[in-house]
C-alpha cells in the first residue's frame, strides 16, 4: 500500500499488518484542527481496511504530540474536536498502540492514553500541564488518567503541571512499556508486532480499573481538593480538575466526559485562561529583539563576578548551576572568603532539603575561584560587575575592566538603576557594555532585564540573551532610564500607595488588598524584605532632581531614620520578633504615619479596597504606556513579562498591560482623569494611553502590530 495523505499534516502508510499513522505539523506537531482530521480519517480507514490488523501512531521530527494548538483557543470550534478523535481511536476495533518519543504532553498524552498501548522511549516527557493555562484536559485525560493510574498519581501529575520521564510514567503505568533504543519507529514496530504475535486484545482505557479502591481514591481527592485550596488561592482551574476527577470516581466515563467537557468550556470562559494564555506567548515573544536578528553572540566559557555580596553571590550560583566555571573579584581576602560563604550557603541550604549531595556540591565548588586582584579577570569572557549602587563606584569598577580584561570580553553591570551609558562612555570599549539587571535571589528569580547602551554591538545583546538561556532566565531587553522598565514603573506604583497611606489608608490594608488582587505580598512587606534602606538611598539620591512642587510622602524616611530597614533589622513596616519571615503590624508605625499626616496638614479618609486596586493599577498601566510611549519597552508584552516574573504580578491575570485590556482602557483612562483632580502633576495621562482610547485600539494591537 502506498502512503496516503488524507492531510499534508498526518500521513499513513501500510507496513506489513501494522498501519503506520505518523503526525508531521512542525514544529512540535499540535493538534491543530488538520492534525485532528487527519487522525480519524486514519482511524477510520484502519478499521475499514481488512489487511490492517494494528496501527501504530507516531510523531515525526522531535515529539510525539506537544499539545493543542493554543491559538485556536476561545476561538469557534472546528469539528473535529479533540473529544471525539480521543474517542475514536479508543473505539477503534484493532489495537492501536502510540510510540512516544519527546513530548506527548496535554492533548497529545491525551491521544496516548486513548490508544490502547503505549510505548514510551528515554528523553520522553509526558504530562497534562493544562492548569498552566487556566484549563484542564479536555479531551478525557481526567477521566482515563485516574482509571489508569489512580486518582493520587493523576491529581499530581494535573494539578503540578510537571512533565515526567518515560520511567516515571512506567513505574506509575501510565505507559506499558520502555523502548530499549531512540529509533521510535523501530521500537514502536517490534512492540506493535509483540502485541499481534500475542494476540493481544483491544484493551481500552476507560475499563481500566485503579479507581476500584474507592475509599483509598476517594481520600486522595479530597486531601488534593485541601490542599489546591490552600495553595492555589485565587485560580479558577485547579479545583476544576479536582472536581472532574471525583467526577471519575463517582460517575460512568461517559457521564465523566460529559462533566469533564462542561468544567473545560468553564476554564475556556474564564478571564483567567486569557490571562494565562497570554503569559504564554508573550513569553516566548519577549526573545523576538531586533538586535538578535542578524547577530551572532560570543562565546562564553569563563565568566567573572565583581562582588560577593547577596546579588554577586546570587549571580555567581546561576552561573555555576549553567555549568561555568566562576571567578569573583573581592577587595580583600576577607570579603572574598563571606563572598564564597554566601555561595556555599546556597548549596548547603539544597543538601540539608535533600535536593543536593554534598558530592554535587564539591564539584560545582571547584569551578569557583576567588582574587583580589582584577589581574585574575584577564582571561574572562564575560564580567559582571555587582557591587554597590553608585556610578562613582562602578565606574572606577569599570576603569578596571578596560584595563585588564581581554578584546572581545563582554563587560556587564548589575545595576537596578543606574546610567549604562554613562558607564559605557568611562571607558574605551563602550560597544563592550550591557546592563545585565538581575533580580535577587539572583539565583532563584527567573526574570533578566538586559538594558541596551546607544553604543553597544549586536553581538553583545546577542551574547546576553544566549546567557540568558543557558541561565534559565526570563530575558526583557529595556532601554536606558533611570529604572529601566520595573523599577521606573515600581516607583510610580509605589508612590501611589504611598499617597493612599498618607491620605488614610494603612499600609496593611494596602498590602492586603494586593495579595487578594493576587499578589503573594503588598508593596510595604516588598520593601521590608528588600530593604527599606535601598528605596532610601535612591530617594537620597534624587531629592537633588526632585520636582519642588511635587508631593513627596516622608513616612518611609521617618521609619528608616530609626534604622527600620525590614526584615534584616527585626522591623520595618511590620515588626520581625526573633527573625520571624512573616511580619506583624506595628503601633509604632501607624503613630508615625498619625504624626505625618498632621505634619502635612492632611486629615485621613477612608478607602475601600477596591479603589486602592483601581489608583495602585492606574498608576502601574500608566507609567507603563510612558515606557512603552518612550520605548524603554519594545511592547506591551515586554511589560507584562518583566512584571509577571520579576514583581510577583498574578500570572493569571496576564501582566499590567493585559489586565488593562481586559478592563477596559477607557476606564483606565477615566479613573486616571478623575484622580488628576486632586493631583493634576502626578496624574497624568500617558499620551499613548489617550492614543489608544481616541482610536479603539488596546495594548493587544501593539503586540500583534510588531
Amino acid at each position: 500500500m502506498s502512503p496516503d495523505t488524507p492531510t499534508e499534516v498526518v500521513s499513513r502508510e501500510l507496513h506489513g499488518k501494522v498501519l503506520l499513522v505518523t503526525i508531521n505539523n512542525p514544529p512540535v506537531n499540535a493538534l491543530g484542527v488538520d492534525v485532528r482530521r487527519g487522525i480519524l480519517d486514519a482511524i477510520d480507514a484502519a478499521d475499514a481496511d481488512h489487511d490492517v490488523q494494528s496501527v501504530l501512531i507516531v510523531g515525526a521530527g522531535r515529539n510525539f504530540i506537544a499539545g493543542a494548538d493554543i491559538r485556536e483557543f476561545g476561538k469557534p470550534p472546528l469539528p473535529p474536536s479533540l473529544p471525539d478523535v480521543c474517542n475514536r481511536i479508543e473505539a477503534c476495533s484493532k489495537p492501536v498502540v502510540a510510540a512516544i518519543h519527546g513530548a506527548a504532553l496535554g492533548g497529545g498524552l491525551e491521544i496516548a492514553l486513548a490508544a490502547h498501548y503505549r510505548l514510551a522511549v528515554a528523553g520522553a516527557k509526558l504530562g497534562l500541564p493544562e492548569v498552566q493555562l487556566g484549563l484542564i484536559p479536555g479531551a478525557g485525560g481526567t477521566q482515563r488518567a485516574p482509571r489508569l493510574i489512580g486518582a493520587k498519581a493523576a491529581l499530581d501529575l494535573m494539578l503540578s503541571g510537571r512533565h515526567i520521564g518515560a520511567e516515571e510514567a512506567l513505574t506509575l503505568g501510565l505507559v506499558d512499556r520502555l523502548g530499549r533504543s531512540d529509533n521510535i519507529l523501530a521500537e514502536g514496530f517490534a512492540y506493535a508486532q509483540e502485541l499481534l504475535s500475542a494476540h493481544a486484545p483491544v484493551r481500552r482505557t476507560r475499563n481500566a480499573d485503579a479507581l476500584a479502591d474507592r475509599q483509598k481514591n476517594q481520600t486522595a481527592i479530597e486531601a488534593a481538593r485541601a490542599d489546591t485550596a490552600k495553595k492555589s488561592r485565587g485560580l479558577f482551574s485547579p479545583l476544576k480538575i479536582v472536581e472532574a476527577v471525583e467526577a471519575a470516581l463517582d460517575h460512568s466515563f461517559d457521564e465523566g466526559l460529559r462533566i469533564e467537557r462542561k468544567l473545560f468550556l468553564q476554564c475556556i470562559d474564564s478571564p483567567q485562561r486569557a490571562g494565562l494564555i497570554h503569559a504564554f506567548f508573550a513569553e516566548r515573544e519577549v526573545l523576538k529583539v531586533p538586535e538578535t536578528r542578524n547577530a551572532k553572540p560570543r562565546a562564553i566559557e569563563r565568566v567573572g563576578i565583581v562582588g560577593g555580596g547577596t546579588m554577586g553571590a546570587g549571580i555567581a550560583v546561576a552561573v555555576l548551576d549553567a555549568g561555568l566555571p566562576v571567578t569573583m573579584i573581592e577587595r580583600d581576602e576577607a570579603a572574598l572568603a563571606r563572598g564564597r560563604t554566601h555561595v556555599e550557603k546556597v548549596y548547603d541550604g539544597l543538601i540539608a532539603k535533600g535536593r543536593m549531595t554534598a558530592d554535587a556540591k564539591a564539584a560545582t565548588m571547584a569551578r569557583f575561584t576567588g582574587s583580589t586582584s582584577y589581574d585574575a579577570l584577564a582571561q574572562g569572557d564575560l564580567v559582571i560587575e555587582a557591587v554597590f549602587e553608585d556610578i562613582m563606584v562602578k565606574q572606577a569598577v569599570f576603569a578596571e575592566l578596560d584595563r585588564v580584561c581581554k578584546p572581545g570580553a563582554v563587560l556587564a553591570s548589575n545595576t537596578s538603576y543606574l546610567d549604562i551609558d554613562a558607564i559605557a562612555a568611562s571607558i574605551s570599549r563602550p560597544a563592550d557594555v550591557i546592563g545585565l539587571h538581575f533580580f535577587s535571589p539572583a539565583n532563584i528569580m527567573k526574570l533578566l532585564e538586559i538594558v541596551i547602551p546607544a553604543k553597544v554591538s549586536a553581538d553583545v545583546v546577542a551574547t546576553a540573551f544566549e546567557l540568558a538561556k543557558k541561565l534559565r532566565k526570563v530575558p526583557v531587553r529595556a532601554g536606558v532610564c533611570d529604572g529601566f522598565i520595573g523599577n521606573r514603573i515600581l516607583a510610580a506604583y509605589r508612590q501611589a500607595a504611598d499617597y493612599m497611606m498618607e491620605d488614610g489608608a494603612s499600609p496593611y490594608q494596602i498590602d492586603q488588598a494586593l495579595r487578594d488582587f493576587g499578589y503573594p505580598m503588598g508593596p510595604f512587606q516588598v520593601s521590608d524584605l528588600a530593604g527599606g534602606d535601598i528605596g532610601w538611598a535612591t530617594r537620597k539620591r534624587k531629592a537633588a532632581t526632585r520636582d519642588p512642587s511635587a508631593r513627596y510622602v516622608q513616612i518611609a524616611d521617618r521609619i528608616c531614620e530609626r534604622g527600620w530597614f525590614g526584615q534584616k533589622t527585626g522591623r520595618g513596616y511590620y515588626l520581625y520578633p526573633e527573625g520571624a519571615r512573616i511580619g506583624t503590624p506595628d503601633p509604632e508605625v501607624l503613630t508615625i504615619i498619625d504624626a505625618e499626616r498632621q505634619r502635612a496638614g492632611i486629615t485621613p479618609r477612608s478607602f475601600i479596597n477596591e479603589e486602592i486596586i483601581r489608583r495602585y493599577m492606574a498608576a502601574m498601566i500608566n507609567e507603563g504606556a510612558n515606557v512603552v510611549h518612550q520605548r524603554i519597552a519594545l511592547r506591551p508584552l515586554d511589560v507584562d513579562v518583566t512584571f509577571l516574573y520579576g514583581y510577583g504580578f498574578p500570572r493569571y491575570r496576564g501582566g499590567p498591560m493585559k489586565y488593562a485590556d481586559t478592563v477596559g482602557l477607557p476606564n483606565v483612562l477615566s479613573d486616571i482623569r478623575e484622580f488628576a483632580k486632586e493631583d493634576p502633576l502626578f496624574w497624568q495621562p500617558s499620551p499613548l494611553l489617550i492614543d489608544l482610547v481616541e482610536r479603539g485600539a488596546n495594548f493587544d494591537t501593539l503586540n500583534q502590530s510588531e
